[in-house]
């Protein structure tokens, strides 16, 4: 092989397009190879499939750019493993009885990272660098999708009092907002970053977080460096540990996976069917020869995966069999999720027999009694007391899905046959799925709902009237005035026992109305090669590497 591409490179040395395939040869050393640097140091090396478009936080809207500017920014608070808020920029903070303002008391220690758009290299964190982030992500021309986490704050209402204290006025009370300024959107970046590159900010960022850019060839590998000066230590030692990242963008799940088999990538992320039944028993645990070789860590996600059933008898005939509260509750009881776990999953989820609210959330109930288990019998005579039998058949459904879950949907499929319930599947591109749910054209469809921040009202804002796509995310336009009420009230409601029982009466509320059929509740799923250490998986599934080692 090596002979052949010298003969090419010999024949071509004299062609126009010699300097293309120099560049071709040179990224690929690049993206595949092991440099000095990686073998003298401790460089953390992942693939993300996804690809990553930018490095503002901003627009760091899903798992991939989430993951990137985690390693790159810091916001007021940030969440530990078991979702507990905790310090970050802010070492303090308290919150008025009424719930509607917050201060904030900002370390003294913090510093952006080194940059030339500084006079001096680098400089210190203050208050109004808040202002500005938050400002920023505010601001229309912005454009960023994030704007939303704010949507509760007041016009004008983000002051500075001193350079170590910000001060924040909600429009009304809301319990959900420290945890949602944990996150990366709400991330502390320099006023003199964004002017100096403008629009090419996205390549260049500067933050405060454990590791700063260093290289970015885009679509081939991003290398992010210890920031020698980042602000936290742990047991007397100042953190990161790892000495660098580099993140790589191999397309197809399986290359990416043979490349971590080989030992190139020292972590991989979740399941794909193209490898788990290779790495996985059906039961979930690691293969016999693969046991030596890596770590498998688990844990509760905060992921809901669920079918929808569009609910809005203003805009649909009184034919559509949906709108049947029998029929629903039969789509319910008509599937085993147990067995589905087990036999397209090898194990990793946990059944949806409870509400929407998933594992890992206080008001999650395992099997509530408002949940629905496997009972074709009950199911079956629900469709018999509306009328259907084999004279007179339920006429078929259509469920829409995108590619990737479409072993779930026929899995669906062939159970709720078996009980009277034709069921049609149309596969379509993730894009157009979210378009047409979005204005209300797909009657039964599939769908997840990853937490954004750690409290329930996440999920049951999917189910509030007020929040009717296109305007919110309750795309199944479920109404109910008890659930309205009571979803209203909880805002009001500053003690966490008492807002949590809202929270779990809500969602008996909902199931008994069964606008969704929960198929399962994930599970956070990593492997690591056994060199690293201190990497630990949390509900929000966010990828945290200031503590994580690696062995040399």
């Amino acid at each position: 092989m090596k002979k052949s591409l010298n003969k090419l490179l010999f024949i071509r040395i004299n062609t126009p397009i010699f300097g293309l395939y120099l560049m071709i040869i040179s990224l690929i050393s690049i993206s595949c190879g092991k440099s000095d640097s990686d073998n003298s140091k401790s460089v953390f090396r992942y693939n993300e499939s996804s690809g990553i478009v930018t490095l503002d936080p901003a627009f760091s809207r899903d798992q991939a750019h989430i993951w990137a500017c985690n390693q790159l920014y810091n916001s007021l608070v940030k969440l530990d493993d078991s979702l507990n808020i905790t310090p970050s920029v802010a070492k303090s903070w308290s919150i008025s009885d009424d719930g509607i303002t917050y201060r904030f008391n900002l370390r003294t220690d913090v510093y952006f990272h080194n940059n030339k758009c500084f006079k001096d290299g680098n400089r210190k964190v203050v208050a109004n660098d808040f202002v500005y982030s938050f400002n920023r992500l505010l601001n229309p021309e912005t454009a960023s999708p994030g704007a939303w986490v704010l949507g509760k704050v007041n016009k004008n209402d983000i002051h500075a009092v001193n350079d170590s204290t910000i001060e924040i006025r909600l429009k009304e009370a809301f319990p959900p907002f420290l945890g949602i300024l944990s996150m990366k959107y709400c991330s502390v970046i320099p006023r003199e970053a964004v002017e100096y590159y403008g629009s090419d900010f996205r390549r260049n960022p500067v933050g405060t977080g454990p590791f700063q850019m260093q290289s970015w060839i885009e679509n081939i590998k991003l290398v992010l460096n210890k920031n020698p000066h980042y602000f936290e230590y742990e047991n007397g030692s100042r953190l990161p540990y790892l000495d660098g990242v580099a993140i790589s963008f191999l397309i197809d799940k399986m290359t990416a996976f043979m490349e971590f088999v080989k030992g190139n990538f020292d972590f991989l992320s979740g399941i794909d069917a193209s490898y788990k039944d290779e790495l996985l028993t059906r039961s979930g645990e690691l293969k016999t020869k693969f046991k030596d070789r890596f770590n498998l860590i688990e844990g509760p996600y905060l992921n809901t995966e669920y079918l929808a059933l569009f609910v809005d008898s203003t805009t649909q005939s009184n034919a559509n069999p949906l709108l049947n509260l029998n029929v629903r509750k039969a789509i319910n009881y008509g599937f085993d999720r147990k067995k589905m776990i087990h036999y397209l999953r090898n194990g990793i989820g946990i059944p949806g027999n409870s509400g929407i609210i998933p594992a890992g959330m206080l008001a999650y109930e395992t099997d509530a009694d408002y949940g629905y288990s496997y009972n074709p019998q009950k199911a079956m005579l629900l469709l018999e007391s509306s009328g259907y039998n084999e004279s007179n058949p339920l006429p078929e459904i259509t469920l829409t899905t995108t590619p990737d879950y479409l072993d779930l949907c026929k899995f669906v499929q062939s159970q709720l046959k078996d009980i009277g319930i034709r069921i049609n599947i149309s596969v379509s591109p993730s894009a157009t799925v979210r378009e047409l749910k979005a204005h209300g054209k797909l009657d039964f469809f599939r769908a997840s709902w990853i937490a954004d921040y750690p409290d329930e009202e996440n999920y049951l804002s999917m189910f509030y009237s007020g929040n009717f796509s296109p305007n919110g995310p309750n795309y199944t336009h479920f109404k109910n005035n008890i659930v309205d009420e009571l979803y209203l009230s909880a805002f009001n409601d500053t003690e966490l026992s008492s807002r949590v029982n809202k929270y779990s009466t809500i969602d008996s509320l909902i199931m008994e109305q069964s606008p969704v059929a929960i198929l399962y509740y994930d599970q956070v799923t990593i492997f690591t090669q056994k060199s690293i250490t201190g990497l630990t998986v949390n509900p929000l599934n966010l990828l945290n590497l200031a503590k994580t080692k690696k062995l040399k």
